[in-house]
């Protein structure tokens, strides 16, 4: 009977040992299949990039050239429409910029560390102050917050949430943003908070999908990719990231950063 019992447990021992060996050559594969697919992206991005933005330095820089040397022969109307395929162009360069950006974030090194993120929050914020001046804000950072990711990702994170709460709050007499944090159930919720335009709650979902707007580009500019770059960065993290507003109140946007 012990022998039987002996024999048994090798047979699960080995079993087992099958399992794990195959396991491992699984997870092998298909690493080495997602390396390979994220660097043919990554060249099909830039390689799209570079064969988008050459004709579109043609298009901006002919249009440019016929509006300079033709002033004088072109109508009100000619001229309008030359400087609208400017603008055209010029937004296809951004949204191209833009794409590569995003692709970028889902891809690279990931280090965790401590980061200081009031520290990341001010500099982001003295850049928009020394861009755009605006005397008047209110600006309120918790001078305690830190978290453990990676430094470089938090930073696109703050820059977008930052940047949208700098953009969306341009025509308040007295703009108003707040960075800190609270916590729930164990664990730390940060936020930015602004009073600015806010946006309508029937669309939340919208706000974190690439190409997404919820304002035209005459009210603000953008492209859409901001908040989606946001979202790709929590969820590198194992957090969670959402949003609350109200039109002509402000916007709130939470997130965590996995544990």
């Amino acid at each position: 009977a012990r022998t039987a019992a002996e024999l048994g447990r090798r047979r699960a021992e080995a079993m087992l040992n099958d399992q794990h060996a195959h396991l491992e050559r699984q997870v092998r594969e298909r690493t080495a299949a997602l390396m390979a697919s994220n660097q043919e992206l990554e060249s099909f991005a830039y390689s799209v990039s570079h064969d988008l933005r050459a004709p579109l330095r043609a298009i901006d820089g002919f249009s440019l050239a016929l509006m300079e040397d033709l002033a004088e022969v072109l109508d009100t109307d000619a001229l309008g429409y030359l400087e609208r395929v400017r603008g055209a162009s010029q937004r296809m360069g951004t949204l191209i910029d833009d794409l590569l950006q995003l692709s970028r974030v889902a891809r690279g090194e990931f280090n965790r560390e401590l980061v200081s993120l009031s520290r990341l929050a001010g500099e982001v914020l003295e850049t928009l102050q020394e861009n755009e001046p605006r005397p008047q804000a209110e600006i309120r950072i918790d001078p305690e917050l830190r978290g453990h990711g990676d430094r470089r990702l938090l930073l696109v994170a703050l820059e977008n949430l930052l940047g949208n709460a700098w953009k969306y709050t341009a025509g308040e007499e007295r703009p108003r943003i707040e960075v800190g944090s609270r916590q729930e159930e164990g664990e730390t919720v940060y936020y930015v908070r602004d009073n600015g335009v806010g946006f309508d709650m029937r669309y939340v979902d919208k706000i974190f999908t690439a190409f997404q707007r919820l304002h035209s580009s005459e009210e603000f500019a953008g492209s859409g990719v901001g908040l989606a770059s946001v979202q790709r960065v929590i969820n590198r993290h194992g957090g969670r990231v959402w949003a609350e507003a109200e039109p002509g109140v402000g916007a709130r946007f939470y997130f965590t950063l996995g544990r």
